[in-house]
């Protein structure tokens, strides 16, 4: 009986101590920078934005955010942080809804002021849900949420030991890795004009077209998420930017009836954004030279990092701003090249 007694106890303590040896190296290496930014000597590896974007916002040191889908992800920080003389990282979320960026945000303000804020605006945001959609997505909000007492599935997570810390060390080692290439996907994939039209079902006959205010109630509400931003944070620079989607997601826009709703909605973004003086807006979907090569993409919205460099070197000259006085003739202009295609 004392030798069961005596091995059940060894047994407990040497799972109490090999769960908190666990634990500790978790808690040190930080994989997902939930606790702390990377070590002294160590990089920031950040491939996975679902698992790492939130932590980053809390624990690393930054005063500007690109923010947007996964159209943002090819951005180098470091360009952003010569051209503005900034410190930035990004604040991704792949369907760049309103309301998910905005939770973002608030994450990121809660213990940073930014002088700049980057912000791609995609179209299908202004026509979104205006909820979150972290936890309806299966998003790890163990992570999100401020509750330590549920932190077992990340400290306590087998592949976070094995694989998570394994693969940071190996690239925050690698001479050539880049910090700021962070969420980057582009040297993963093809780019060309058969790849693009590959990814394009289209539709083989044009839909009667919606009225332009067919998303007048999202459209409201995400307009109202944009300009809370801007008017909780006084001080920061937000420098919106519409992104150039290929001459197929046009076409598409066009076949299912969505265009003229599509380009009410930005017209309605913009001229109420328009209207503060920390806001600017740049427009890059009217630059026909690029929206029309299909060598520029991947499908019929993702494009090279070429033209991530060219947006970031359009920002940094301040070229393409809209005004309150000419941006309903750019949107009018860019309707009447689409209905032209």
């Amino acid at each position: 009986m004392d030798k069961d007694m005596t091995f059940i106890k060894l047994f407990f303590i040497r799972t109490v101590i090999l769960l908190g040896a666990v634990i500790a190296v978790v808690v040190v290496f930080d994989p997902f920078y939930q606790y702390h930014k990377p070590l002294p000597g160590l990089k920031a590896v950040l491939t996975d934005k679902e698992y790492q974007c939130i932590g980053t916002l809390r624990t690393f040191e930054y005063d500007a955010l690109i923010v947007g889908s996964s159209v943002c992800e090819n951005y180098n920080n470091h360009w952003f942080d010569e051209g503005f003389g900034c410190n930035t990282i990004k604040a991704i979320r792949s369907y760049g809804a309103t309301a998910d960026l905005c939770y973002l945000l608030d994450a990121a303000y809660e213990s940073h002021e930014m002088k700049y804020v980057f912000y791609n605006i995609e179209p299908s945001s202004l026509s979104a849900n205006t909820e979150p959609t972290y936890v309806s997505t299966g998003c790890p909000m163990y992570l999100y949420d401020r509750n330590i007492m549920n932190d077992y599935s990340y400290v306590l997570n087998k592949d976070v030991l094995l694989e998570k810390i394994p693969y940071m060390l190996a690239h925050s080692l690698m001479s050539d890795y880049d910090e700021g290439d962070s969420y980057n996907w582009a040297q993963q994939k093809e780019f060309g004009r058969d790849k693009a039209l590959g990814m394009y079902a289209r539709l083989p006959y044009v839909k009667e077209m919606l009225p332009e205010t067919v998303n007048a109630t999202e459209l409201a509400g995400n307009i109202e998420l944009l300009t809370a931003q801007v008017e909780a944070h006084p001080n920061t620079t937000f420098k919106f930017f519409f992104s150039p989607y290929s001459i197929l997601w046009w076409d598409n826009a066009y076949r299912r009836g969505e265009l003229s709703a599509v380009i009410y909605n930005e017209k309605q973004a913009i001229g109420t954004l328009l209207q503060y003086d920390n806001v600017e807006i740049y427009f890059y979907q009217d630059d026909w030279d690029i929206i029309t090569n299909l060598d520029n993409y991947m499908d019929t919205i993702h494009f090279s990092k070429d033209i991530n460099y060219y947006i970031y070197d359009k920002l940094a000259r301040g070229e393409e701003r809209l005004t309150l006085d000419n941006y309903e003739e750019r949107l009018d202009h860019m309707l009447e090249l689409l209905y032209q295609m």
